[in-house]
């Protein structure tokens, strides 16, 4: 095979909006990964990939992309890319540029990687068969090693995103495109979900241990694939299942094929999935989020009662267990704090004192709610501790007389490999202290975590055959993937 052959030349194209976005750093919460879309055999393909895109905004919103083919004309390709939200980088006019009956999209958030235009995806590429598309959720784990190698070998890359390994490895390989794809997900160690799309091909994958949620529906005689259900429903597609760890589902013009690239060792679904990640009205794995949400904080009030007058939730992704918290005890639920959801993305922030003014702008605490009130606030998680003290003195700014903070999960103790936006060890507030250490550093009268057999066990309902196969690395060090602590955690989105 020829070098022009294996060095693969990316296409992009779209506006250099934001090129250089900045961190938003107000806010320590641990941040979405990515979302993926695919349409298959459905007219108008982009403007449903607009829709799908649009209910999968909350898992990333540094850019948006998507690209087309039209089986109607030879296969031909489409694609646009931009920075920003979803309804900043398409217009009308931008939709009708991306004729054709199948679609991938992809929305972005970067951890480690670079934020620019280069890296959002989907990636597409020129090589020996034609056109390839690429958009992934997730990360590889041992990506950095297979570039090196790569590398040495003569390919030439043009971003910095893991996700272009994949099509390197299937440029460089003699198979045809289907054996090709699948040898090259059997080297990838890691937690992704991947769409693939050739001028004649969409390939569907879900990495060994089921790390990152993707789901298939459908709509009339095509097919729909999302990160989550929230996206099918928003779309009118009918859920059918999940897609299986491990499992490729190839569809082309001979209809929808089943296959594997690997067999199911261990199911590990990324537990902050249920936590925080994904929409409460997302199912995963069968399971309703709002309703396991609920659960969390009925077993977190069973397991850590106390005495007050209002219950809370931070907005929004705690909202669903406050309320549970609050029919568990009877306390009356409120919303003692306010989101603001028209702030935007504020990347500029030119001094310490606008800084932490900040948390204002997004974040309001309800005076006359919480005023000579001993609360209960519930959050999901604390990564840093930063947010949780700006938070519990918001509530004491207001006239809250006691603040009682009560975390839906485990202590976070350990970075994630698999796509997670996390710190490293040694930032992460809850394997550096103690409870009570956390306690005092967030400025709260008490404070408490959903033990590791509670979350379990509210996650899954009253399903007694519920399998407990999620990744909880983040809570107890336990990786269901060789991993290398010393490596850099990036991101292949």
């Amino acid at each position: 095979m020829s070098d022009e052959v294996m060095q693969l030349s990316q296409l992009w194209t779209g506006s250099h909006y934001n090129e250089g976005i900045g961190r938003d750093d107000i806010f320590d919460k641990l941040r979405e990964e990515c979302g993926v879309f695919g349409a298959f055999n459905i007219p108008d393909a982009s403007s449903l990939g607009y829709y799908g895109l649009h209910a999968l905004q909350h898992r990333g919103e540094e850019s948006s992309g998507m690209c087309t083919v039209d089986s109607r004309n030879g296969g031909s390709f489409n694609y646009y890319r931009g920075m920003g939200l979803v309804k900043e980088v398409f217009n009308q006019e931008r939709l009708d540029g991306l004729p054709g009956d199948r679609v991938i999209g992809h929305v972005r958030y970067s951890t480690a990687g670079e934020s620019k235009l280069g890296n959002a995806q989907p990636l597409i590429f020129k090589y020996r068969d034609g056109d390839l598309a690429v958009a992934t959720n997730g990360n590889i784990v041992n990506a950095p090693s297979i570039r090196e190698e790569l590398e040495q070998q003569g390919s030439i890359f043009q971003t910095t995103s893991d996700t272009e390994v994949i099509a390197h490895l299937i440029a460089r390989s003699s198979k045809d495109f289907v054996s090709a794809a699948k040898d090259a997900l059997q080297r990838l160690i890691g937690g992704f979900a991947f769409l693939i799309m050739t001028n004649g091909k969409l390939l569907v994958a879900s990495d060994a241990h089921g790390l990152r949620p993707l789901v298939m529906g459908k709509l009339g005689e095509g097919y729909v694939f999302a990160s989550e259900t929230c996206a099918l429903e928003t779309c009118g597609a009918v859920y059918e299942r999940d897609v299986q760890p491990g499992e490729l589902i190839i569809l082309d013009s001979d209809g929808i094929r089943f296959d594997r690239f690997e067999k199911l060792e261990r199911r590990a679904t990324c537990a902050m999935e249920y936590i925080y990640f994904a929409r409460p009205d997302s199912d995963i794995n069968g399971i309703n989020l709002h309703s396991a949400r609920k659960r969390m904080g009925q077993k977190l009030a069973l397991e850590s009662f106390v005495d007050a007058d209002v219950v809370t939730g931070v907005p929004d992704s705690s909202i669903s267990a406050a309320i549970g918290y609050a029919e568990q005890t009877g306390i009356p639920y409120e919303l003692g704090l306010i989101k603001n959801k028209y702030t935007g993305r504020t990347f500029i922030q030119p001094s310490q004192e606008l800084r932490e003014k900040g948390v204002k702008m997004k974040l309001s605490a309800v005076r006359k709610v919480v005023e000579g009130k001993r609360v209960v606030m519930i959050d999901d998680s604390i990564v840093r501790g930063t947010t949780s003290l700006r938070i519990v003195n918001l509530l004491r700014e207001a006239g809250a007389t006691e603040v009682h903070v009560r975390i839906t999960s485990p202590p976070f103790m350990n970075p994630c490999y698999y796509g997670i936006d996390t710190p490293d060890r040694k930032e992460l507030i809850a394997s550096q202290k103690t409870v009570e250490e956390i306690r005092q550093a967030i400025n709260a009268d008490s404070i408490t975590f959903l033990s590791h057999e509670g979350f379990i066990e509210a996650v899954g309902g009253n399903d007694g055959e519920f399998n407990r196969g999620m990744c909880m690395a983040c809570f107890d060090n336990d990786y269901p993937t060789p991993v290398d602590p010393t490596s850099e955690k990036s991101c292949s989105c």
